[in-house]
């Protein structure tokens, strides 16, 4: 209605003018209900040609959209395992913070596999006590079998030396006699030792990897059982928490509520008609009213063009897809936001809005040498804009009478 009634004022209102000043017709006689498409006929085909012009010229260069929102995630409130609550700590719309506890699962279980590691460990080091024990034990049996040795070495020796002086006087049965006890001594000796290297061995490397293991299992019994207490990720206020000692809580089918972040608002989501994608551009000027904050405007850049249409993505299925069900009303999703920092503030996450984005040649009409038709063209778009920013604080005069009057609110 307002393009039109701009139009009519230079199309109708100029023939009007003439046929009743300069051709002397009146309203009444030669101009009547019947007679004013003829009369009137040139003013009225400029001013609908004109109407269509300039509704499509403003419509497609300062493009607007009612769907732009405030969008946020939440995020869901989920353990880790499954289980039944043992304690909630959190009701309803309750504000809290990063790793406050929520809800507190039946922990008997984890509780159990913590004992029973934490005694393995206790029973590994009593191993390495024994084991320390039998080391000295070890070593003062090779101190006993060198002692031995020696005494069979020294035996040896002297029944040898004393067949080889006088070789009637000792039977050469006691000189081999000797020498296979010094040979048994030995023996002795070289078990002893390896006795002592394997319970070494048994203290430096088998029970300290034995205890390493031990350890794991204790933490991860401990991660499991520090699973059984649920905390909030982030700070925010918790919602559709109903949850009571008793419930069997499971991460793939039954949520136990959802945890609302609280963050502020920085900018909004806009989905504008796939007609104005080349048009829509990173640095573009807009407005938007939202019905959380009425009789508001506020101004907004655009920071981000989303390349891609929703619509239009394939998934990978057993089928082949008929490109005819895929459905082409998809939108150009942008993000706005303020033009100056803390006017999203007061605005709640998920708000409505309406959004509007300017287009301006300015910046091209100071830097390029354009010809007088095209500089006037492009100065005539960017005045139109006018029309759509009058048009948006029209909306937002009358959003809360739609809203709270004729919607019945």
């Amino acid at each position: 209605m307002l393009e039109l009634f701009l139009c009519s004022m230079v199309t109708i209102l100029p023939d009007y003018l003439y046929r009743r000043f300069a051709q002397g017709k009146r309203i009444g006689r030669e101009i009547t209900l019947f007679s004013v498409w003829y009369e009137l006929r040139w003013g009225i085909t400029l001013c609908l040609i004109l109407t269509v012009s300039l509704i499509t010229t403003i419509f497609y260069f300062h493009p607007s959209t009612k769907a732009a929102t405030s969008v946020f995630r939440t995020v869901t409130i989920l353990p880790e395992i499954n289980g039944r609550v043992a304690e909630t700590f959190v009701d309803i719309n309750q504000s809290v913070s990063a790793g406050d506890p929520l809800f507190r699962l039946d922990s008997s279980k984890q509780e159990a596999a913590v004992e029973t590691a934490s005694r393995k460990i206790t029973e590994i080091d009593a191993t390495m006590v024994v084991a320390r024990a039998q080391l000295a034990e070890a070593e003062g049996r090779i101190a006993q079998a060198r002692g031995a040795l020696q005494q069979a070495e020294d035996e040896y020796a002297s029944r040898s030396e004393l067949s080889q002086r006088n070789p009637g006087a000792i039977p050469q049965r006691e000189v081999d006699r000797a020498r296979v006890n010094v040979d048994t001594q030995q023996g002795l000796v070289d078990a002893a030792i390896a006795s002592r290297d394997a319970i070494q061995s048994q203290i430096e490397a088998q029970l300290p990897a034995q205890k390493a293991s031990a350890e794991a299992e204790l933490n991860q019994a401990q991660v499991e059982l520090d699973k059984t207490l649920v905390v909030a990720g982030t700070d925010g206020v918790v919602q559709q928490f109903a949850l009571r000692p008793g419930d069997v809580v499971n991460p793939m089918l039954r949520p136990a509520g959802i945890l609302v972040p609280a963050r502020k608002v920085t900018g909004l989501l806009a989905g504008f008609g796939q007609i104005e994608a080349q048009v829509m551009k990173v640095g573009m000027i807009g407005e938007v009213t939202c019905i959380a904050k009425p009789w508001t405007i506020i101004p907004v850049v655009v920071t981000e063009v989303q390349g891609v249409i929703a619509t239009g993505q394939v998934r990978p299925t057993d089928q082949l897809i008929d490109i005819s069900q895929i459905n082409p009303s998809g939108t150009i999703t942008v993000i706005m936001e303020p033009l100056y920092p803390g006017q999203f503030d007061t605005l709640p996450q998920g708000g409505s809005c309406i959004a509007n984005a300017y287009t301006s040649f300015h910046d091209r009409l100071d830097s390029e040498d354009l010809g007088t038709l095209h500089r006037l063209a492009l100065h005539a778009v960017d005045a139109v804009g006018l029309v759509h920013a009058a048009i948006l604080r029209i909306q937002a005069l009358l959003l809360p009478v739609q809203t709270l009057v004729l919607g019945g609110h």
